[in-house]
């Protein structure tokens, strides 16, 4: 019989699908009852945001605070100079350290939203691992912790053996990183009492690391939680969109595209993505997931208002939801609608509807545009475009005029 956590956390990771693997449930949930249990996500600082692919995580350390624990929010300063090869098919781009602090920066709004912060036994904390990595002396560490990791177990890690199966290569740098990821869990229990990691499966390894490295060097009993890997019904990987990632920084999407993104989730995520990103009771997650044909989009409705409220906040929620509503119900415009704004420079003599169409963001190239406009599937003013030569001039762009490409995305092209 699969043992049944008595914690209110581990209990809700695994109703709402949070939990694809844990270290040693039935001891996890004695620690969770003997009191306060701090843990930790790290974060790259790979992208001034992160995307909507880290939400299931982000969402993770929010119940754990609400449940009466510690979120341990960990910024890796010093491994983002290193790459986690995790997932990932070749090196990642080295940043400077002015591009990684500027990173760290925008990173750190997203959790302020949605985590309370101080110097309470259960307020979140942030720390960055650069505080205790660049400090290391590399030969004291290889001497320290070197001897508990094997070369032959770690070419067995998925993050190494998808590299060597694909004959990519991996740098010796990179090759480091599962060791200093370990080092950052042992480092944090020493300073926090940090007991439990929380990550992404592709983490599992990295975790198993750090475990048996706080098992070994000051035997303490750690543990780790990972989530199962998010994609949509059709098996494509959460957190894109035609128009590229689905940040969570409103600077680099806008409330109204990121509202947009999750009403237009396929039916059969629906009741997945509402146990996941909402806080919603499971009975009404249910009841939603329940409905079916026209129905079915009342629900997707309240999952878009219900992410976007924790992301950014009620207005911003109310703002697109009545924007959609105005531009699908209504057929209207709505100055919440994303809107690329254009100089006379911009337009000089005048730029072409394909030109235009990439600046939306609506387009990813030229190419794009025209195939789209081809296939007939970009409408200016929801009227057909004559070709992808279509130019206009500064007086056509005199009042705002609407971009569509298809029928759920749309933006407004106007000179300022």
């Amino acid at each position: 019989m699969t043992y049944q956590p008595k914690a209110d956390f581990l209990r809700i990771m695994t109703e709402r699908g949070y939990m694809k693997d844990c270290t040693d449930l039935e001891h996890l949930d004695q620690a969770f009852a003997a009191g306060v249990v701090p843990a930790y996500i790290g974060f790259d600082c790979t992208a001034p945001s992160l995307h909507v692919g880290s939400l299931v995580q982000i969402m993770m350390l929010r119940w754990l605070q609400q449940t009466g624990h510690k979120p341990i929010v960990l910024m890796g300063g010093g491994t983002t100079k290193v790459g986690d090869p995790s997932g990932k098919d070749e090196s990642r781009k080295m940043l400077d350290l002015a591009g990684i602090a500027a990173n760290k920066e925008g990173i750190f709004s997203v959790f302020d939203k949605h985590l309370s912060f101080g110097d309470g036994e259960t307020d979140a904390v942030m720390m960055d691992n650069a505080d205790w990595l660049d400090q290391l002396n590399y030969i004291d560490f290889l001497r320290d912790y070197g001897p508990h990791f094997t070369i032959n177990r770690m070419l067995t890690f998925d993050s190494v053996r998808l590299r060597l199966d694909r004959e990519q290569p991996l740098t010796f740098l990179e090759f480091n990183y599962m060791l200093l990821q370990a080092y950052d869990f042992l480092e944090l229990h020493r300073r926090t009492g940090c007991k439990l990691q929380l990550g992404g499966s592709d983490q599992w390894g990295n975790i198993i690391n750090g475990i048996e490295l706080g098992r070994r060097v000051d035997q303490a009993d750690l543990f780790g939680i990972t989530t199962p890997l998010i994609t949509t019904a059709d098996g494509a990987k959460m957190g894109k969109s035609a128009a590229g990632a689905i940040w969570l920084n409103a600077d680099m999407r806008s409330p109204y595209e990121f509202w947009q993104f999750w009403r237009n989730t396929m039916d059969a995520d629906v009741g997945r993505f509402l146990r996941l990103f909402t806080e919603l009771p499971l009975e009404e997650c249910a009841r939603l997931e329940a409905l079916d044909g026209a129905e079915i989009n009342e629900a997707k409705k309240i999952l878009a208002t219900e992410v976007t409220t924790l992301c950014h906040g009620a207005g911003a929620a109310e703002q697109a939801e009545k924007a959609a509503r105005v531009t699908f119900e209504q057929g209207a415009l709505s100055d919440d609608l994303p809107t690329v704004a254009l100089t006379a420079a911009d337009i000089g003599e005048g730029i072409s509807i394909g030109a235009l169409f990439v600046k939306a963001g609506l387009a990813k190239s030229g190419k794009d545009a025209k195939r789209l406009i081809a296939e007939g599937g970009a409408k200016l003013d929801d009227g057909p475009i004559e070709g992808p030569g279509l130019m206009l001039t500064a007086q056509d762009l005199s009042s705002p005029r609407k971009l569509s490409a298809g029928k759920k995305r749309h933006a407004l092209a106007k000179m300022v």
